[in-house]
């Protein structure tokens, strides 16, 4: 909502009120709306100022704000769009993030609000109705770059301008050409058929043929010829000389003080604090090829003015290349580039001020003993039919034992388990497993799960959903399913058993005639929980309501802030942990000393309404992941559209992650994905203090689920096309898409079997639910998987040993046996920070353990390759030791790894 003063401009009356694109023009030193159907065209010799503002489901408005500078407008009007800029982030409450955009250099972000493409059109802006603005047709020639949003780039109309790398645009009066580069991507191709469906559109009114010509295809086509003929006549293209730039090292990072003269002032480099950032002062930070001008919240809006023509003439003394992006943020806005450059900057976990106060309101009105609703949870929705079928299996180190219906409902926290959900989808049984790690349970039982999970789904026809989730970060679908779920204390595994023998632990193994406090817990008769917790009173929470059990008498208590929800759910968990039960209700503030005294006496406990933290919406990211390299890179505004065929896709929800996996993609199992997951939930991309244990569903395209579907606006056509992305497009632009093969997908399932035994097979499970086959568990022991004489599954895998690497199932307790090693390797445990059982780790040479090497090293941690460097050739490499390495910000141990290419 905007709050416009006497001093801002009469154009910004409502900005920001709305969801969406705002844009205004700088038209003769006056600010002009520019109409929607104007949206997407910009002149050459303009500035335009654009805001966008995203209304999230919770918290307050977003807005970002970029002005466009054309390459022909003069500079008192691109001043003039810079001062405007930051006048309407004033009329917003100075809660906005400003981005300058260059023509022909716009950032990806802002490219995303125009799809496909924004093509600069020559001359000026005129708001008068019926003016041509200087636009007229003539044939051109584009370059396009770019695999989600295009670079779209006018070069001369000559053959000159042609060459082997790129995709061109050839726009004549009659004809539309595509001419692709031999070494373009298929994704790049695909989206040039955007820009001519789009240019095709408006340029020509659809009337219009389309023709694609191929780099090195030179007879058999009239397009071909014709294509040709407009340059004078077929030519080679040169061949470009191969060139190989090497990354440059991490740029130093300097962080510079705005003087109110404009002067800069270095005040640190390198290693960053957030203390160093004082909210009455501007600060300039340089990275490099990007540049982030810091305004504090007390600083005045003269100072802010200042500072940004101070960072202007910075980039242009610096002769900076015209690339070099320049973003201006306010204290609180900071993005998670901008954060990652400083050492531990504080996590926000603090929820909106609104949320707070209804939450506040709410509590005191309960105390005082009126009833008040509250608005229901959307996490509760079903997205799938949770009527389906569930299977659980609890894991005892090589061994699976299925429980019976009336069991699977307990889980116990010292245990592992498989869990598989079959519900009717389209047409079809889906199935959905999940590994459960209990929060107690030993290392050798979660290698174990995620092993033979990965053989229970490669084992399983189609393409299902595959979940690892532990104890304490379960999402909302993994309880939706159970619908009722108890979670006991201690296990039953053989190996738990042995863990508390050795280390002199007591087994808290829940017993009927032991003490024992459960927490109840859920939204709904169809997901709510006992969870039990120790038996203390510091357990109690005044938000919840508690069964407490005891050799002689049941007690269930009542918190003060706790609903009628929570009551009924209260009532219906008694009778499902023992219907025989008859229990004293007792509510807060009124417990007797027997109920104190069975909980070891009164102690201090948790009185406050306990808040959800506020989440953002999600995000989505491309993982390239080719010649052994791993970079990410945010799509911003993203849609259905996004999820290329060819591409690795990570969409981090923040509660929960999933990995979605194309089918022309060079990924070629799930265990692959899960790697690739857990590789993105360390590096903490957004640095939003993602945990390891955060729960990971990994994708197939073609089979998504309604829980995966919902954060777009699904077309169940789109996701069913054959062909890579650049037919798709073809097909869809002569008006002829195709459907997905039925085939496709088991195609997609034959990559994976190349490590599957031939055994790991089981019949399709029948879409009405009767006459359902052994399930895929059967053939899995069957084959004695775990055995010494089955390699594919004897040792754990790399997800495995990442994942549990030095974790302790008990708190305070030492590790469990660490894993097997074969004597050839002797490799040893990796501790999450580098530490940990590393004497026994094998040394091997710099060049054997770089990510691209002409002799690799075979089965190590590739995510911790400089830990098999040795002591010397460590500190040679990093200029430090191994301990001083480890006590770095994690943002910093990886930009030295990738400087050395050991990320």
């Amino acid at each position: 909502m905007s709050l416009l003063s006497k001093d801002t401009d009469s154009a910004f009356e409502g900005a920001g009120s709305k969801a969406g694109l705002e844009i205004w023009c700088i038209e003769s030193l006056w600010l002009v709306r520019v109409p929607k159907s104007s949206h997407g065209k910009f002149y050459t010799g303009n500035a335009y100022i654009i805001l966008n503002t995203v209304l999230p489901k919770t918290g307050p408005p977003q807005h970002d704000i970029h002005y466009w500078l054309g390459n022909d407008s003069n500079k008192v009007d691109s001043a003039l769009a810079s001062d405007k800029a930051l006048e309407l982030d004033a009329a917003l409450g100075s809660c906005t993030v400003q981005y300058r955009e260059l023509q022909g250099l716009e950032t990806e972000r802002f490219l995303s609000y125009f799809k496909p493409c924004i093509i600069p059109i020559e001359g000026a802006y005129s708001s008068q109705e019926g003016h041509l603005n200087g636009e007229t047709y003539k044939v051109s020639l584009l370059t396009c770059k770019g695999d989600h949003v295009v670079h779209i780039k006018e070069v001369p109309f000559s053959r000159s301008s042609l060459n082997h790398n790129d995709v061109f645009v050839l726009d004549t009066a009659s004809k539309i050409f595509l001419f692709s580069g031999c070494n373009s991507s298929i994704q790049e191709r695909a989206k040039a058929l955007e820009v001519v469906q789009y240019i095709k559109e408006n340029k020509h009114g659809g009337k219009c043929e389309v023709a694609t010509v191929e780099d090195g295809k030179f007879v058999g086509d009239s397009d071909v010829g014709e294509f040709w003929s407009l340059f004078g006549g077929f030519a080679p293209i040169p061949r470009d000389s191969p060139s190989f730039q090497k990354q440059s090292d991490t740029p130093s990072v300097k962080l510079f003080w705005i003087t109110t003269q404009g002067k800069l002032s270095q005040t640190g480099t390198d290693s960053l604090d957030k203390k160093m950032l004082e909210t009455d002062k501007c600060y300039l930070l340089d990275c490099g090829g990007e540049v982030f001008v810091w305004m504090g919240r007390q600083s005045t809006i003269s100072e802010r003015k200042i500072s940004i023509s101070a960072s202007e003439d910075f980039l242009r003394n610096q002769d900076r290349s015209t690339g070099t992006q320049l973003t201006f943020l306010t204290e609180g806005l900071e993005s998670a580039i901008f954060r990652s450059y400083f050492d531990n900057w504080p996590q926000k976990v603090e929820p909106k001020l609104y949320e707070e106060g209804r939450g506040k309101v709410a509590a005191i009105f309960k105390q005082q003993g009126y009833d008040v609703k509250e608005i229901p949870e959307e996490d509760s929705e079903h997205f799938i039919n949770c009527r389906g079928s569930l299977k659980v299996w609890r894991v005892d180190g090589d061994e699976l034992s299925l429980l019976p219906a009336l069991e699977q409902t307990k889980l116990f926290s010292g245990d592992c388990y498989i869990v598989q959900f079959t519900y009717p989808g389209n047409d079809r049984d889906e199935n959905l497993f999940y590994a459960w790690l209990g929060r107690r349970s030993v290392m050798e039982d979660r290698k174990a799960a995620i092993s033979l999970m990965n053989a229970m789904v490669d084992s399983s026809k189609g393409d299902p959903v595959l979940a690892q989730v532990v104890e304490d970060k379960e999402p909302v679908q993994f309880f939706l399913i159970f619908q009722a779920l108890i979670i006991l204390k201690g296990g039953m595994s053989k190996g738990y058993k042995k863990f508390i023998a050795e280390k002199g632990i007591a087994d808290e193994t829940y017993e009927e005639n032991k003490i024992a406090l459960f927490r109840v817990q859920g939204t709904s008769p169809n997901n709510m929980q006992a969870i039990q917790v120790d038996p203390v009173s510091s357990s109690l929470n005044s938000s919840y309501c508690y069964i407490l059990q005891t050799e002689t008498f049941i007690f269930t208590w009542i918190g003060n802030l706790s609903s009628t929800r929570d009551h009924d759910l209260l009532d219906r968990m008694l009778e499902l942990i023992n219907p025989t039960w008859q229990p004293t209700s007792v509510r807060e503030g009124s417990e007797p000393d027997i109920f104190w005294n069975a909980l070891g006496g009164k102690a201090e406990y948790p009185r406050e309404k306990e808040m959800k933290g506020y989440v953002e919406d999600p995000h989505l990211f491309a993982l390239n992941t080719n010649e052994g390299d791993f970079k990410v890179k945010e799509i911003y505004n993203f849609s259905q559209d996004d999820l290329t065929t060819e591409d690795v896709l990570v969409l981090d929800c923040h509660r929960e992650i999933y990995v979605w996996i194309g089918y022309h993609s060079n990924i070629r199992s799930k265990q692959q994905a899960l790697i690739l997951g857990l590789k993105f939930l360390e590096m903490d991309i957004l640095v939003e203090g993602l945990s390891l244990e955060t729960p990971l569903f990994i994708v197939t395209e073609g089979h998504e689920p309604p829980f995966f579907t919902r954060f777009f606006e699904w077309d169940s056509s789109k996701a069913n096309m054959h062909g890579n992305s650049f037919e798709r497009k073809l097909a869809i632009l002569k008006g002829k898409p195709q459907n997905l093969e039925v085939s496709v997908r088991s195609s997609w399932k034959a990559h994976s079997r190349e490590t599957t035994p031939d055994g790991l097979r089981s019949k399709s499970v029948s879409s009405n639910g009767q006459g359902r086959s052994a399930s895929p568990a059967t053939n899995v022991l069957g084959s004695n998987l775990m055995s010494p004489s089955n390699q594919q599954f004897s040792g754990p895998t790399p997800i495995v040993r990442k994942l549990f690497s030095g974790s302790s199932p008990l708190s305070g307790a030492a590790s469990p046996a660490v894993e097997p090693r074969s004597p050839s390797q002797g490799v040893g445990l990796i501790q999450a920070d580098g530490s940990g059982d590393c004497m026994n780790l094998l040394s091997y040479p710099y060049e054997r353990l770089k990510v691209i090497s002409s002799d690799p090293v075979a089965g190590i941690d590739v995510t911790k390759r400089e830990a098999y460097l040795s002591d010397e050739e460590f500190l040679e490499k990093f200029g430090m030791t191994k301990r001083a390495f480890y006590g770095l910000p994690k943002w910093r141990q990886n930009k030295l790894k990738m400087s050395l290419d050991l990320f």
